[in-house]
């Protein structure tokens, strides 16, 4: 980073770059992002860090007024290293840093390496201030006990909650409380780099949305789940607001970071747009905000892909909908899409041929570890174990890697909207799309969303 150029930043109160850097006042021993409204400290008592972790690591403790431990991810947690990428998502998702270089296929030493070069902190570190920011919405939020805002954060303890929560903001966590505003049951925060097309997003999941399962409604995205209904709407320029039951506090961590994949929250617009726009023929396409729409259950939407081989996608859905209703679960509040084991012995010989015998191979391929669909695989690597099941081509396999596993540079070139919209074979989409890299993936969305 250049510190010379963070300051001029920071000096004109840019809040663009929130969270893409933070600044540490040395004679307060806070931090605060860009755009913080406190006075402007001297450029000799400020320093800079790349993320929220690593100053907390310094011995900063956040800032109670511009909330920077609640700012999106910086370019580098976007994607500089895919490695890094796919660490960050995996321990925001698992909310645990045990094994995640085993799962990643790398070495401990290596992703350590990673971490400290782009971020500047450890996994624990990073997961740490994850933690506490939770915490910290909850308490603002909600009217649960201690106790279960501790648990729900991933703190095993109240004693060590207490202690986090004291180092972390200067405060303890009945403070933070006392000083909170009006509090509903459990609503969360969610932050992105602006701006979100928000709006297409919803139109795109509308259209594939199952009836009990999800639902675009008054503007808000809706997902039943076993404990109840959780909602997403736009809360603001730079965040989304997500309400859900109380019940699913102990699932908190792992449900913000499903939004923020369902959403692609963790994108930097202006980088990808900047990068696109570049060719002429696709610029009318790619417009400010364009986010890849991405799945809430990765299982759930690589079978939908198979069922949307070369049909529409009313098809597709009716398709989805009466496999839902043969395999999947009814609660009164809505139902559930079917497991792997529901899936794998199904029969499905009332359905096309292909889509019969895929299905089930998927299922098995996924419940013995063959096709892993929790993103730490390279996406050389993920498209090729999928193209293993029978019945899963280039298009499906890349089509799930892009929305499922969430990979910015996969690309389903033989995708039928592409071609019509370019007027372009496969071959020579896939040509063209050399210059779209690392973000082909939003090309395609790009197309599909206008």
């Amino acid at each position: 980073m250049d510190a010379d150029a963070c300051y001029r930043a920071i000096e004109t109160r840019d809040a663009r770059f929130a969270g893409r850097f933070f600044l540490g006042v040395k004679t307060t021993r806070i931090y605060c992002r860009p755009g913080c409204p406190a006075r402007l400290p001297r450029r000799e008592n400020v320093e800079f860090f790349a993320s929220a972790a690593a100053a907390e690591t310094a011995g900063f403790r956040a800032c109670l007024r511009c909330r920077p431990d609640a700012a999106p991810g910086s370019p580098a947690q976007a994607g500089t290293a895919a490695t890094l990428s796919r660490a960050l998502r995996l321990l925001e998702e698992s909310g645990e840093t045990t094994g995640l270089a085993d799962r990643l296929g790398v070495t401990d030493r290596h992703l350590r390496r990673l971490f400290a070069r782009h971020l500047g902190a450890t996994p624990a570190a990073v997961l740490r201030t994850r933690r506490l920011h939770l915490a910290r919405q909850l308490l603002e939020s909600s009217v649960l006990p201690m106790i279960d805002v501790a648990q729900a954060a991933g703190f095993r303890s109240l004693r060590r909650f207490n202690e986090a929560m004291k180092h972390g903001f200067g405060k303890t966590p009945s403070a933070l409380r006392k000083q909170a505003g009006p509090r509903a049951a459990l609503t969360l925060r969610v932050a992105f780099h602006a701006p979100l097309d928000f709006e297409k997003l919803l139109d795109f999941f509308e259209k594939r949305a199952l009836p009990g399962i999800e639902e675009v409604r008054d503007g808000s995205w809706r997902r039943t789940l076993r404990e109840g209904v959780l909602e997403v709407r736009r809360g603001g320029p730079d965040h989304l607001r997500l309400e859900m039951p109380a019940a699913l506090a102990p699932h908190a961590l792992q449900i913000v970071a499903r939004v923020q994949r369902v959403f692609d929250l963790r994108a930097d617009p202006h980088a990808i747009h900047t990068h696109l726009s570049r060719d002429a023929g696709l610029k009318p396409f790619v417009k400010a905000g364009v986010r890849v729409p991405g799945a809430w259950d990765p299982f759930e939407m690589a079978v939908r892909a198979i069922l949307g081989q070369q049909i529409s996608v009313q098809r597709a859905r009716a398709l989805a909908d009466e496999l839902v209703e043969a395999y999947g679960e009814t609660l009164p509040h809505g139902r559930l899409f079917p497991e792997p084991a529901a899936l794998a012995q199904a029969d499905l010989r009332g359905m096309p041929g292909v889509r019969a015998r895929a299905i089930p191979e998927l299922a098995k391929a996924a419940l013995d570890g063959r096709v892993r669909l929790d993103g730490s695989q390279p996406l050389e690597d993920a498209v090729a174990a999928l193209r293993e099941v029978p019945g899963v081509g280039d298009w499906t396999a890349q089509l799930i890697a892009l929305r499922a596993l969430g990979e910015p540079d996969a690309f389903p070139a033989a995708d039928l909207g592409l071609c019509h919209a370019l007027q372009l074979s496969p071959r020579e989409i896939a040509q063209r799309a050399e210059s779209w890299r690392p973000w082909r993936a939003y090309a395609a969305a790009a197309i599909w969303l206008s």
